[in-house]
């Protein structure tokens, strides 16, 4: 069965130099633009600096990281709440550059949907990302890490953990958004992707250094189906 979620790209910004400031805050404003123009549902992750500025100024911003913990004497933690109050629609959870225990990765995704926030958590593997889809997150993304920043998509090398992910999680739970991530840098990976039944990408690099991103960004929503 598939899911009913709208298809999307998700740009995670990470801590890149080209993506601090003003150029982050202008790369979650081309993603926004694209979006508008495409239909196709955009999602940004920008740092934490810069969450509040880039929610005002419109367009879908996740976090890059949340924890479980309900508000209260929590010195270096970012609550769900926080999230509500600047305005974003989700966070990321256990990326592969922040990967976090299982228990955490529950809280977050409780307390996140407690606040009328999205989850997006990430998966290495196809089994991973079953066992995480029963959590009930908005999305689970399979990214293996051997890819992550190679310029090598998974929708290409490595298509059968894109498949048995597919299969696995519309098993475990088919309401799950599922998204695959590692390696996405074209149009032709974006196409691939969801020609193995994906409801959305995950990429960082590939937006954030492109000579032109929104030309990229546009290429790629052309493949969204």
């Amino acid at each position: 069965m598939a899911s009913k979620v709208k298809p999307l790209i998700a740009l995670n910004l990470k801590a890149y130099a080209e993506s601090s400031g003003a150029a982050g805050l202008e790369l979650c404003e081309t993603a926004q633009q694209v979006a508008r123009a495409s239909g196709v549902r955009i999602i940004a992750c920008p740092d934490a600096t810069l969450l509040r500025q880039a929610a005002q100024a419109g367009g879908e911003i996740f976090a890059q990281e949340v924890s479980g913990l309900e508000p209260g004497a929590r010195t270096g933690w970012t609550t769900a709440e926080q999230l509500a109050r600047a305005g974003v629609k989700g966070s990321l959870i256990n990326h592969s550059e922040h990967r976090v225990e299982k228990k955490e990765i529950e809280g977050a995704i409780a307390r996140l949907r407690a606040n009328n926030l999205e989850s997006m958590v990430c998966a290495q593997d196809a089994k991973e990302s079953a066992l995480l889809a029963k959590l009930k997150p908005a999305y689970v993304a399979v990214e293996p890490p051997e890819l992550i920043g190679s310029g090598i998509s998974v929708s290409t090398a490595k298509p059968g953990i894109v498949t048995d992910t597919v299969a696995l999680i519309r098993k475990a739970n088919p309401g799950v958004g599922i998204i695959c991530g590692a390696g996405v840098s074209t149009a032709a990976d974006v196409k691939k992707a969801f020609e193995l039944g994906v409801d959305g990408v995950l990429l960082a690099s590939a937006y954030v250094k492109a000579k032109d991103p929104k030309k990229l960004l546009e290429d790629m929503a052309a493949q969204v189906r």
